[in-house]
């Protein structure tokens, strides 16, 4: 599998330090309200940078320390290997969800995307 590269922004000036694409990702992760969640995509497209494979890395390398979960795919399909911790905070948060058809492998609920996707809209005073 080939490793996609974040979008150039001039390289960290310390070597431990966030790349700047990144930080702004998890900006925006933060800025997305209990409840609802955004795709890889949109986060990209909220950016006007990077797509959602660039997104979806900086989430796996960095997304530990924000709401994750309020980060997904566009099918509604919760994050394989992360079903169970996800699903939990969808419940706590009152995430939208789709009940599995018995048909579904482990009878995970996927995310109901049409009353879940946040467009960005209405965010909080004191973020930027």
């Amino acid at each position: 599998m080939s490793q996609e590269s974040l979008p150039s922004d001039g390289g960290p000036e310390h070597p431990d330090a966030l790349p700047e694409y990144a930080e702004r990702v998890l900006e925006v992760t933060e800025l997305i309200p209990p409840g609802r969640v955004m795709t890889y995509g949109d986060v990209a497209e909220w950016l006007g940078e990077g797509g959602p494979r660039q997104v979806g890395r900086v989430m796996a390398l960095y997304g530990g320390a924000v709401p994750w979960w309020r980060v997904v795919r566009a099918d509604g399909v919760l994050l394989p290997g992360h079903e169970l911790r996800a699903l939990g905070h969808y419940r706590t948060e009152g995430t939208p969800l789709k009940e599995a058809g018995r048909a579904a492998e482990g009878h995970v609920p996927r995310l109901d995307m049409r009353r879940a996707r946040w467009d960005g809209g209405g965010h909080t005073e004191g973020h930027t």
